[in-house]
Order: C-alpha cells, then structure tokens, then sequence
C-alpha cells in the first residue's frame, strides 16, 4: 500500500499516524505541496483531484482522508482496536458525527488562520488586515469551544474513554494554527488536558514525528520566499485570498 502524503496537511498527518500507531504497513510517498508537486502530470495519473492524502492499495486508489482512515480500519479489521472505530453502533455515529462536523469548522477555520498567517504576505505581497485576521481568530475560537463544550464534555477524549478517530482528525486541526504561532490551549486547560490525552495515547514520539514540519512552519514563509515554484502557485492562491 502506498500513502501519498506531505505532512505539512492536516488530512494527510491524520491518516499517518493512524496507519503508524496501528502499525499498517505503508511506502511513505512525499507529495510536495511548496513545490507544486500535487500538480504534476504524474501525480495527475494517481488523482485527478490533485490532493492529498491519496491511498494506492494494488490498484485500488482512494481520496478523502476521513474515507482513508474508515477503509484502513475495516481492511486491518482483525488487528486495529476497536476503540479507534467502535463497533458499537451509537458509538460510531458519535465518530462519525464528528467527522461530518469537523470539514466546515475546526478544519475550515483553523486552515484559514494558518494561511493567513503563512501565506498571505507572500501571495498578496502585504500584510494580513487585521479585521480579517481578527475574524478568521474568532471563527477558530467558536470551532474550539464547540470542541470542548459541544463534543469533549466532560469525557476524556470525544466518544468516551478511549481515543477514537475523531480525536486524530481533531487535534491535527488543532495543532494547525499552533504551528505558525497561535496559543489554542491559552484559558482553555480542558483542551490541553485532552491534548496531552491524545498524545499519549497515540504515542509522544510518534505524535512529535507527525507534528514536526508543521512545528517548524514559522519559517516556512521565508522557505517559499526563496521557492522558485512559488510565483506558479500564487495566482492559485490568490483567488483564496481575493
């Protein structure tokens, strides 16, 4: 199976470390998105949609990484733990419930701010408005506090006691904005209390190897300032912005 992957996505960390902390065998295939590489004729060959995460099984090949990670617990049924996909019908629909939530919230907001912050100066060659990054901060704020009063409660982790998917696929979003500057966790320790569950349930050195890139994204401005392959993509870019 091949995992065609850039780890600076929140989708495409999700579906990694869910194959590596099930330990599903995979070839970690590097599609660079600084570079432009999701729109190369190869890559176009893979996936007309030109995104990752893409999964290649023999000749199989899905998009979409909640759809990813569904597949990946059904096939590795017999060796992934149940906590991660219950099979308790309630259970799985709070998963799920979840996971159809979280595309136009947490992830929607928590993108923007990230591109704002590390892109924006550089495709629109100014500064971010500071009533459009003072807006993009407080829809990330509801979407948190949607999190934490709507879907973790009380609980430890958002379906109960055990770490689900939902849990992943959130605190990639989470730990999105994190990475270009933006302190989620501060006057929300319930967050960070479920944060530091997640992580250990996951694994911390496996957690931190998935997180790496994205810890490391407050250069990545100066990085795509000195990227040739950049002026291709702004006009891309652009159009997000306008």
């Amino acid at each position: 199976m091949e995992l065609y992957l850039d780890l600076h996505s929140q989708p495409c960390r999700s579906v990694f470390l869910f194959a590596r902390a099930a330990r599903i065998p995979f070839d970690f295939k590097l599609v660079d998105l600084s570079k432009g590489q999701q729109y190369s004729e190869e890559f176009g060959k893979i996936s007309t949609a030109r995104r990752v995460p893409v999964m290649k099984d023999g000749s199989f090949v899905l998009t979409e990484s909640t759809a990813i990670l569904e597949y990946l617990v059904q096939k590795h049924a017999s060796s992934v733990a149940d906590h991660w996909l219950p099979a308790d019908l309630q259970q799985r629909a709070r998963v799920n419930e979840y996971l159809s939530w979280q595309h136009m919230n947490l992830r929607a907001h928590g993108s923007k701010v990230f591109l704002l912050k590390a892109l924006f100066p550089i495709v629109m060659g100014a500064e971010v408005p500071k009533e459009k990054m003072a807006a993009a901060l407080e829809d990330l704020s509801q979407s948190l506090r949607t999190l934490e009063e709507t879907f973790l409660q009380s609980k430890a982790f958002i379906v109960g006691e055990k770490v689900s998917l939902a849990d992943l696929v959130a605190i990639v979003e989470v730990m999105q904005p994190v990475g270009v500057g933006v302190d989620v966790f501060d006057g929300r320790p319930a967050l960070l209390a479920w944060s530091e569950r997640v992580k250990k349930a996951i694994g911390e050195e496996l957690f931190a190897e998935g997180h790496e890139l994205i810890m490391k994204a407050s250069g990545l401005t100066q990085e795509l300032q000195n990227n040739k392959d950049m002026e291709m993509l702004k006009s891309k870019y652009q159009k997000l912005f306008s």
